[in-house]
């Protein structure tokens, strides 16, 4: 941006700070990509928050407001490939647009601040910010025009619709629609791996140690079948809410457990033998159920009243089977101990 434009517009040193980036990414960004996808140093994948130019923008080039998480910024510069623009970046602490959203941290007073932050009046002469609809949760776009001028817009759901976007000029309905097909799935699962790694070490060394290597490998399952089978089968399980859906899946995931304990105790009485089966039972869906319940957060289209409602209505089912089996679970290695 030059001094002598016909805006009359100021130099960038003089109005504001813009960092220059590009529309590429390489092998750092894709180290950083890995790493974030995997969980490690969960919060420490971020961009610098302010104003950033891509291309040769000029005063009336688009601005975009994105995220500092580095996979968001870097989703949407590389979709936007040969468009002169404006990034605003707002501090989300490290976090996605939507979860900022739902936080608050991708919200209608960070988006005040930074605009005056950065005094992006001087920097654009339109007054229109484009943001991703996914962060709609958290601002307040009335209340953004009011305090600074700039009216929001909100573009398609996924940043690798924007050219077609700046296209038409507008969202079509096509781009509005939330997914959350199985790839969408399938990204989260390392991390939620990682999420659990250490406690899923810990607890199956315990029962490990308590009830033999059958009790380790039940444990592994459980905690498994609700962190990598439950996203996979996730539209195909019945039920509506996230803890039933993991209930019913964790019930199949005892049942070879509960097969197994039955018929291998074929010399004990018929109580005894259901009392074995129905220890997995009791203790393996709602560890799953629990999972299922935590990943409500990874999804598109949860809300926080229905949160809220799971939690009240499903935890105390799940702190109660596990109480019962557990009580079940010791009072057989009682029996087992001893004969």
């Amino acid at each position: 941006m030059k001094s002598d434009d016909k805006s009359g517009f100021l130099e960038n040193e003089r109005s504001a700070e813009i960092r220059a980036t590009t529309w590429s990414t390489g092998s750092a960004e894709l180290k950083d990509h890995i790493l974030a996808r995997v969980g490690f140093n969960r919060m420490g994948h971020r961009v610098a928050p302010g104003l950033y130019s891509i291309g040769r923008p000029g005063p009336e080039s688009p601005v975009f407001v994105t995220a500092n998480c580095t996979l968001s910024f870097d989703a949407l510069r590389s979709s936007l490939r040969g468009v002169d623009c404006y990034v605003l970046v707002l501090d989300t602490e490290g976090v996605n647009v939507w979860c900022a959203a739902g936080e608050g941290t991708f919200g209608t007073d960070e988006l005040v601040n930074r605009i005056a932050v950065t005094r992006l009046e001087t920097v654009v002469s339109h007054r229109k910010l484009i943001l991703p609809q996914l962060g709609a949760s958290g601002v307040n776009a009335f209340d953004v025009q009011k305090r600074s001028g700039f009216k929001v817009e909100y573009g398609p759901v996924r940043a690798r619709d924007i050219p077609e976007f700046l296209r038409f000029g507008k969202a079509t309905p096509e781009m509005r629609l939330v997914r959350f097909d199985l790839v969408d799935r399938l990204v989260l699962i390392p991390v939620e791996v990682t999420g659990v790694a250490l406690p899923l070490a810990v607890a199956t060394v315990l029962f490990g140690l308590l009830g033999g290597l059958f009790s380790a490998a039940a444990v592994a399952v459980a905690v498994l079948s609700g962190v990598v089978l439950f996203p996979i089968l996730l539209p195909w399980l019945p039920t509506k809410d996230f803890s039933s859906k993991g209930f019913i899946l964790g019930v199949f995931a005892a049942l070879p457990f509960a097969i197994i304990t039955f018929v291998g105790h074929e010399g004990s009485s018929l109580w005894l033998r259901l009392a074995y089966a129905l220890t997995s039972e009791l203790l393996m869906p709602p560890v799953t159920a629990y999972i299922a319940l935590n990943f409500t957060g990874s999804t598109p289209f949860t809300s926080r009243s229905g949160v809220k409602r799971e939690i009240f209505r499903y935890v105390p089912i799940m702190a109660g089977s596990l109480v019962l089996g557990a009580i079940l679970f010791i009072g057989l290695l009682v029996i087992r101990y001893v004969r």
